[in-house]
């Protein structure tokens, strides 16, 4: 009887997620060929899926299956994958049973019509466009957390949505200390280098760069066969399966070099669903762990790697036959000084390895302080500028540079920014790991071989699903519980400690 009993069950898991997935081929498709005149069609297309997905989910069925199925995920004897599934489903029916279905249908438009409005809004570079939506999401999240519920701030109800069993207690001591450690290192390096990217002009078309970033995603051992690579505005990963995972890239004609570490981002992602057991597919243990540990494999790619000596001795050559007269007298200390330059900029995306964590702070204060109704959306343009300043010395001169650069906020989004911070934590933290098992692993990159840190990632972290909080599995792939440390070390050996060397004076990096 169990047996038929967790079939079923199965069967309905399996269900919702392909309700899920047809949505996010809808959003896909919004975000990357929808027609301008669709877009409120869509948004009722999406509402439709979004409310069919939770009724089937906090439905009555779902809850007897679950009540009949609470001895074998009690038991010892039951296979590990089999209680996993019914912990992590039960997890989400209370939680999402707590929400009316008109409610989910709302936020659903709201999602939708926002993404429209903050793209209009960018267009023209006037915030007050998006404003009226961005109340409305704000408004509907609130509701949201007070009905999940929470212990102590309403925001740690949206941040185990992604980052599931973390609180604000627990990283704003980790954030805080992050902080205090960083901006000592930034102010050494800001008086050790000198900058090297007004230097270097590199236009570069569209359609080399594109066959350029596929090549790259293909030596990372991402599988066409089993994906595809499209344009977009903010570039973005979506999954429906393992075998169709979609990743988009967004190219600039000047700066090549921006689209390769997109793909490498994107490709850690897209390496990461790929890499989930096809045999779980659309249960819990088929499925990515949090937003955190996601973004750590997409952070380690694209910085770890991708910033790395060693990857651009296997990528310059290759750079300089896809695109002929770009780099000429650029040498393998020159690139790895220009992809390694630290600066103050407004703009998270393609910020430093140094500063990233800065813009991440940032905008998590700003959702802390806006979902707790601490000030209004109006004020925040002025909020935002205010922080800039706090955080990296910097005015933002417009909303393109400032509050609208983002598209988070338009998807209701909100707890999803600190898990970037928690990832390239992580990332640090693997890395650690990942050389103590594979010590000759810059050889291998130099090589343009991927395999071997590909398939350590696979074993660790992407084949083992929910099975794990993300805690937990971070533990258990490193030997150790997550610590800022490891990051903090990582950025003061790259950018400081090779200050005297001959490499870095010469090249007039440090």
């Amino acid at each position: 009887m169990q047996g038929n009993t967790y079939d079923a069950f199965a069967a309905k898991v399996r269900k919702i997620s392909t309700l899920n997935s047809v949505s996010a081929l809808l959003r896909w498709d919004q975000e990357t060929c929808l027609p301008r005149l669709g877009a409120g069609d869509r948004a009722d297309q999406l509402a439709v899926i979004a409310s069919a997905a939770h009724g089937e989910l906090v439905g009555r069925e779902m809850e007897d299956l679950l009540g009949a199925l609470r001895d074998h995920e009690l038991s010892s004897e039951s296979p590990f994958e089999t209680r996993v599934n019914i912990r992590e489903i039960r997890r989400s029916f209370e939680r999402e049973k707590k929400l009316p279905a008109d409610l989910v249908e709302e936020i659903s438009r709201s999602q939708s019509r926002g993404f429209q409005s903050w793209a209009e809004a960018r267009e023209v570079n006037d915030f007050g466009i998006f404003e009226p939506c961005l109340k409305r999401n704000v408004e509907l999240q609130r509701q949201v957390a007070e009905l999940y519920g929470y212990r102590e701030d309403i925001y740690d109800a949206l941040l185990d949505l992604y980052e599931p069993g973390t609180t604000v207690r627990q990283i704003d001591p980790l954030f805080s200390e992050l902080k205090e450690r960083i901006v000592p290192i930034l102010e050494s390096i800001a008086g050790l280098q000198r900058p090297v990217s007004s230097a270097f002009q590199a236009p570069a078309c569209v359609e080399g760069q594109a066959a350029f970033a596929r090549q790259i995603a293909c030596d990372m051992g991402f599988d066409f066969e089993a994906g595809r690579m499209d344009t977009s505005a903010h570039p973005f990963t979506t999954s429906l399966s393992p075998r169709d995972v979609r990743l988009t890239v967004h190219y600039h004609e000047t700066d090549p070099f921006r689209s390769i570490f997109t793909i490498l981002h994107e490709g850690g992602h897209g390496l990461y669903r790929q890499g989930t057991e096809w045999e779980h597919r659309g249960m819990p243990m088929g499925e990515i762990v949090s937003a955190g540990v996601d973004e750590s494999q997409a952070r380690y790619w694209e910085n770890i790697v991708g910033r790395s000596r060693a990857f651009w001795a296997y990528a310059l050559p290759r750079f300089r036959a896809a695109f002929p007269g770009v780099a000429d007298g650029f040498d393998l200390d020159t690139v790895y000084a220009l992809v390694n330059e630290v600066k103050r900029t407004l703009v998270r995306i393609g910020a430093d390895e140094v500063t990233y964590n800065l813009h991440i702070l940032l905008r998590y204060e700003i959702e802390k302080d806006l979902l707790n109704d601490r000030y209004q959306v109006k004020d925040l343009p002025g909020v935002w500028n205010d922080r800039m300043h706090d955080y990296l010395g910097l005015a933002p001169s417009n909303a393109l540079e400032g509050v609208l650069q983002d598209a988070h906020w338009s998807d209701s989004f909100f707890g999803y920014f600190p898990t970037y911070a928690l990832g390239n934590l992580y990332a640090a933290q693997m890395d650690r790991a990942v050389r103590r098992d594979i010590p000759d692993l810059d050889d291998h990159i130099s090589r343009g071989d991927f395999l071997l840190l590909r398939e350590w990632q696979r074993e660790k972290i992407h084949c083992h699903g929910m099975r794990y909080l993300p805690g937990e599995l971070i533990e258990r792939a490193t030997g150790e519980p997550l610590s800022g440390s490891f990051f903090v070390e990582y950025v003061e050996a790259k950018f400081l400690a090779a200050r005297g060397s001959n490499i870095a004076s010469e090249q007039g990096f440090f």
